[in-house]
């Protein structure tokens, strides 16, 4: 299974961002996704899921400011980021998991992508 994420850029404090995370190979149908992010000198952390299913889950930090959302005639994986603020800078990775429900934990997802990298400037 390999995961391609792309969409990252640099965007001023306001603005918005769409990524996308194409995957190939595998049942992507059948895979939970969700997207981590990596700032510089901090751990990975989760930011949101979305089940095989449909079901959605985000991080306290970015709910209601983005959205997860998947088409699956395509095998991709969307993350629309709103009103992006300068702590949201960081290296953004899509992940795909066999487990079921809404995991959040990096440990649960099998797969990974290279990262696209966010820049928000104040």
């Amino acid at each position: 299974v390999q995961l391609q994420a792309s969409g990252g850029g640099l965007v001023q404090a306001g603005a918005s961002l769409r990524l996308s995370c194409a995957v190939s190979g595998g049942t992507f149908s059948s895979y939970g996704m969700g997207w981590f992010r990596q700032a510089p000198g901090k751990e990975r952390e989760f930011v949101a899921t979305t089940s095989w299913s449909g079901s959605t889950y985000y991080a306290d930090s970015v709910k209601g400011r983005f959205t997860i959302s998947r088409d699956n005639a395509k095998n991709t994986v969307y993350l629309q980021m709103n009103n992006l603020k300068p702590e949201d800078t960081a290296v953004y990775y899509c992940a795909a998991t066999r487990f079921a429900g809404t995991p959040a934990h990096f440990r649960e997802y099998d797969y990974w992508g290279q990262g696209t990298l966010v820049t928000v400037s104040s």
